[in-house]
């Protein structure tokens, strides 16, 4: 009995032209980026293009659709999107069959990312158009993300000032030797060379002088600001031996992680208790988080013109001077005081609250009573499963830019897609 298969023709020519929005499914994540994106104010980017000359250059609102998806999608390096322009039909539908090169990619990102951040703040009032966002609790949290540095780029001051008079010796001994020489060297370099060239290893340790002392004289404005900040003397101000520099990115700092040490940022969210929608971001160099409840809270109400009901914050971010700051906001705490092992039950107090307590101990009384234990049992599902959604399922582990400045732009971008996502998905259960 002859077998019957469906017509396969991998060779045949199309009698018709194809439409390329049939080449993905409706509801495809893909469709609805096209869609959100097409809905965004990008006058800022097309208003940067001012000039004509030369090819015109690619559609913004494509390239910000590029960008986007593959955020979405976990997607990053510019040379990764431009493959898929090749290889992948979602990326093909919204190039619409154009193929920017990667370092187009990477041009444009590098160029608008200002206006990119901002994209944020607009698809965040979607958000809460859309109902996702109710600002009653909100949780904060923060995840130390990978420098594109590493932390063995980096010298500690202590050892600046070490390797500074020693390379300064191996240059003077260097040169007098090179003196003796330089008739030689003449005759070796060929008439094409003026003979009186540094040596390669003398350019190298002069190349290595010049960026330790570069970074010794960072540290020490450093340690000046601070003292100035402080209320002292900035003239007798010296930067503690320990304090390190990377030379690499200097502006990233040593994070303590569950896995050890990295080279790299501290990004911080807060995530809405309704949808698990990034309602505020930043990214900081500090590995502590105890100074990042403010600037959240100043975005929020930057941003959606209003704040949260109450705010939930690990034992990170607490102080007494951050209470008494959403106190006097109207915000009410719920911020650990310590950290807790996990099974640690403590019994509910009773009785009035005394009126000699501190305010840490009213805090560690509130979070024992079972409103305060209900409360601060929502962190963990809000923040934490955000930061999990970024780092594992999208594999978002590693800033690819240096300096504070461009990797908060590379933050909002992830910030941006997490939220496309919880819009898609919240428009699929409709």
């Amino acid at each position: 009995m002859a077998k019957t298969f469906r017509p396969y023709e991998p060779n045949q020519l199309l009698l018709l032209p194809p439409s390329l929005q049939d080449w993905v499914p409706d509801g495809h994540l893909a469709r609805f980026v096209s869609d959100m994106i097409d809905t965004l104010d990008l006058s800022e980017i097309e208003d940067a293009y001012t000039e004509e000359r030369g090819h015109p250059p690619y559609h913004p609102c494509m390239m910000v659709k590029l960008l986007m998806y593959g955020y979405c999608t976990g997607t990053y390096s510019s040379r990764r999107i431009a493959a898929k322009l090749r290889d992948s039909v979602a990326f093909r539908v919204l190039a619409a069959g154009n193929e920017p090169d990667f370092r187009t990619i990477s041009d444009f990102r590098m160029r608008h990312g200002a206006a990119l951040t901002r994209m944020f703040d607009q698809v965040l009032q979607v958000c809460r158009e859309a109902g996702l966002v109710k600002l009653g609790r909100v949780a904060i949290d923060g995840t130390k993300i990978k420098a594109n540095a590493s932390k063995h780029k980096a010298m500690s001051y202590g050892r600046m000032k070490e390797k500074e008079t020693a390379i300064q010796r191996e240059v003077r001994e260097m040169l007098k030797r090179a003196e003796k020489i330089d008739r030689e060297e003449d005759r070796l370099y060929g008439p094409d060379r003026r003979g009186d060239e540094l040596p390669a290893e003398l350019a190298t340790r002069e190349g290595r002088l010049k960026k330790i002392r570069e970074a010794k004289a960072a540290l020490e404005a450093e340690a000046r600001r601070k003292a100035e900040a402080e209320g002292k003397d900035p003239r007798d101000a010296k930067p503690p031996n320990k304090a390190q520099r990377n030379f690499t990115d200097p502006e990233s700092k040593i994070q303590k992680t569950s896995d050890g040490f990295i080279q790299g940022y501290n990004a911080q969210v807060a995530v809405d208790d309704l949808f698990q929608v990034i309602v505020a971001q930043h990214v900081t160099p500090n590995a502590l988080d105890v100074n990042e409840i403010e600037p959240v809270i100043t975005s929020i109400e930057t941003t959606l013109e209003a704040k949260p009901e109450a705010v939930l914050a690990d034992a990170g971010y607490w102080s007494e001077a951050n209470v008494r700051t959403l106190e006097d906001k109207r915000i009410e705490a719920f911020i650990a005081t310590r950290k807790h092992k996990h099974g640690d039950v403590t019994s509910a107090p009773r009785g009035r609250l005394p009126k000699t307590m501190t305010v840490r101990e009213r805090m560690e009384r509130k979070l024992r009573t079972r409103r305060g234990r209900e409360a601060y049992a929502r962190r963990k599902v809000l923040a934490e499963p955000v930061i999990g959604q970024i780092k594992q399922a999208r594999g978002f582990r590693q800033f690819l830019r240096r300096g504070v400045d461009k990797v908060s732009e590379e933050w909002a971008l992830v910030c941006t897609a997490h939220n496309l996502l919880k819009l898609h998905t919240a428009m699929r259960l409709v």
